[in-house]
């Protein structure tokens, strides 16, 4: 008779500190309940359109009308809001935009003056700024086109030693209306601002 053959010597893979391993049943991890996917809502910072410009007392304005070279020419907005030109006299300029002006001259112009008046207004200088508070120099400056509260800053001379320097208040007339506005030194001037630096408590 032949010797039945010898199991093989365990394997390492099946040996725990010398004794073969009983191979354990696979466990399943219990899974959570299966929920319905939810869309959760993205929240946008509102995004703040700022309203055409309008014009006010200080604004200097070029108004070209189509071949009437007597009636092109610069204007300039008065205390009163309005901007004397001949033939038509005295235009209210306050508040309206440079398209909305161009049709105030032109429905002026078509009564009895020209047939078909093509009017053009653009802005030659823009009206002032002012910045009080803690500055080198307070005042009064000519406003520069997309001019930051830390430009205006600069302008008046820099920051007093006194003064806070993270925001500012800035009053402005929106729909004839003053409104102030606490804004951070990055922050967009329009003419005819108003910037008061604060003074800091400590």
């Amino acid at each position: 008779m032949q010797a039945a053959a010898a199991p093989p010597p365990p394997s390492i893979d099946n040996m725990v500190y010398g004794q073969p391993a009983t191979p354990a049943p696979l466990m399943m991890a219990a899974r959570p309940p299966m929920r319905a996917a939810v869309a959760t809502p993205i929240a946008y910072a509102p995004t703040t359109v700022e309203a055409a410009y309008t014009l006010d007392s200080g604004d200097r304005l070029r108004i070209v009308v189509c071949g009437q070279d007597g009636l092109t020419n610069s204007y300039s907005v008065d205390a009163s809001g309005h901007l004397a030109m001949p033939l038509i006299g005295s235009v209210s300029a306050r508040g309206v935009t440079t398209d909305e002006l161009s049709s105030r001259i032109a429905e002026k112009l078509r009564q009895g003056f020209i047939r078909e008046p093509h009017v053009a207004v653009e802005i030659e200088a823009y009206r002032p700024f002012f910045i009080l508070g803690e500055v080198t120099q307070p005042g009064q400056y000519p406003y520069v086109a997309n001019m930051t509260v830390e430009t205006a800053v600069a302008i008046a001379g820099g920051f007093a030693p006194r003064a806070f320097r993270r925001t500012v208040l800035v009053n402005r007339f929106i729909s004839g209306q003053q409104v102030r506005m606490t804004v951070p030194v990055t922050y967009v001037l329009r003419p005819g601002d108003t910037v008061n630096v604060q003074e800091r408590w400590f």
